[in-house]
């Protein structure tokens, strides 16, 4: 591990065009991947809480979240693509050395992506209670599943705020703030879903009011450190009056709307994906379920590899260094396809204990296990497609990732789950997505390795 000060050195010598060894490149991608993973994990370990304190209370209270589940990830992600389109900006004039602009970047964020997350908050509040019986859940636990769903869109704001600050503390080469911020939130979630849940006895919604209470706090923090500390960030440095550049909104739709809609087609394809499930019955949901976010926490040192692959392809795009960026850019996918193949062993051999902390119902629990153990030897391919696609949204190139994404997922992996489905139940299902990731990652390597993803990066960091 290496001192916030060696870090800071490292990435001031891609800025400034000087040369770094091999060992240089991989400590730093090292060093920046250990607090994002970190970050990846206990982000993953709120839901882990949420479903295993929830699934004490029965299979119905495990499904009620279950059924919704993968909707709030759909509105999570869409509150990402609009950090991202601010955040990959910031890189690009920080790798510069333009700190100035960064700031700007980062003022017009703040205003577009709150502005947004209260729109998208009023979507999901008008929809909180028609969705469960859009989504098939039946009558026993749409009622809990729609105050789950309400409250945490309630908290959107909140999350978007911490996104923001979140990916632009990373933009800046800082991922301890985030780490740090990421456990906190954990922590407090552990803390206030275990008072919501038992103490008050609110049970399902206690579930949403633990998390949400834990996003206002981690939200503020990150902007505290963001809009206050940071010393390329910190807003109070400029001496200049705010003024609206346009150019900046125009790039940031340039990099978020293909995310947006990949979030949306791909969150809706999780949503058809629970569609499929909900006819194999509570267990089935449920097991689905848990097997998604106990597998979430096997990937998510992918993302947190994907996380460092962004913040150093945006500032080696940002000095303009084709190189460094593409060697950068193999590095990381390189590494991060080994990470996830150990993962991958890992919940192969783990996946009782991964399910079964989560139910203690039987029936539940072997459906999840054997839907892990369906995954894990996708989880190499899952990385390559995860890390490539990071170094392309640190490029600005968001276009063909999309695609890519979206036309694996609907026309393979669902086509696939659909026809297998009603044969072979969940394990049918989650066959069907082992194939699909794997075909996904040969397809994002074809990609990364073709180099057509940094024109696009170069012309993005050129304009203003």
């Amino acid at each position: 591990m290496l001192g916030k000060n060696t870090t800071d050195r490292l990435l001031a010598k891609i800025r400034e065009g000087q040369a770094l060894s091999t060992k240089e490149k991989l400590n730093l991608i090292v060093e920046l991947s250990i607090p994002s993973i970190l970050a990846q994990i206990t982000s993953v370990l709120m839901f882990y809480i949420d479903a295993s304190m929830v699934g004490h209370l029965g299979a119905e209270a495990s499904a009620s979240i279950g059924l919704v589940e993968s909707t709030t990830w759909l509105f999570s992600s869409i509150t990402n693509a609009i950090s991202l389109g601010f955040s990959v900006q910031a890189a690009h004039f920080i790798g510069a050395n333009d700190f100035m602009r960064a700031r700007q970047v980062f003022r017009h964020g703040l205003v577009i992506s709150l502005t947004l997350s209260v729109l998208i908050m009023s979507v999901g509040v008008a929809i909180a209670f028609p969705l469960p019986y859009w989504l098939g859940g039946g009558e026993d636990i749409v009622h809990n599943s729609s105050l789950y769903f309400l409250i945490f869109m309630l908290a959107m704001p909140a999350y978007q705020l911490n996104n923001l600050c979140g990916a632009m503390l990373k933009s800046s080469g800082n991922m301890r703030v985030p780490s740090v911020v990421s456990v906190m939130m954990c922590g407090l979630d552990i803390v206030f879903n275990y008072l919501f849940i038992f103490v008050l006895g609110f049970g399902v919604p206690g579930a949403a009011m633990g998390t949400a209470l834990a996003i206002l706090t981690a939200g503020c923090t990150q902007a505290y450190f963001a809009i206050v500390r940071n010393k390329i960030l910190r807003l109070r440095q400029d001496r200049i009056p705010f003024s609206w550049v346009w150019g900046y909104l125009r790039n940031a739709l340039k990099i978020s709307s293909p995310m947006a809609l990949q979030s949306t087609l791909m969150s809706g394809a999780q949503i058809m994906s629970t569609i499929i499930v909900a006819p194999l019955g509570n267990f089935a949901i449920a097991a689905n379920s848990f097997a998604v976010t106990a597998e979430s926490l096997c990937y998510m040192p992918g993302y947190g590899i994907g996380d460092a692959a962004t913040t150093l392809v945006g500032q080696s795009m940002g000095a303009g260094r084709k190189d460094l960026c593409r060697s950068l850019a193999y590095m990381t996918v390189g590494l991060g396809m080994g990470v996830m193949a150990l993962m991958g062993v890992i919940m192969y051999v783990f996946a009782p204990e991964m399910i079964g902390i989560l139910t203690p119902v039987e029936e539940i629990r072997q459906l999840g296990i054997t839907s892990l153990r369906i995954e894990a030897f996708a989880e190499p391919f899952f990385g390559a497609a995860i890390i490539t696609y990071c170094v392309c949204v640190g490029a600005g190139d968001t276009i063909r990732p999309m695609l890519i994404n979206l036309g694996s997922m609907w026309l393979m992996r669902l086509t696939l789950a659909a026809l297998l489905a009603p044969h072979y139940g969940l394990p049918g299902v989650w066959f069907a997505m082992a194939v699909e990731l794997t075909f996904r990652g040969c397809l994002f390597l074809w990609q990364l390795f073709r180099g057509k993803w940094m024109e696009r990066g170069l012309r993005i960091a050129k304009t203003p």
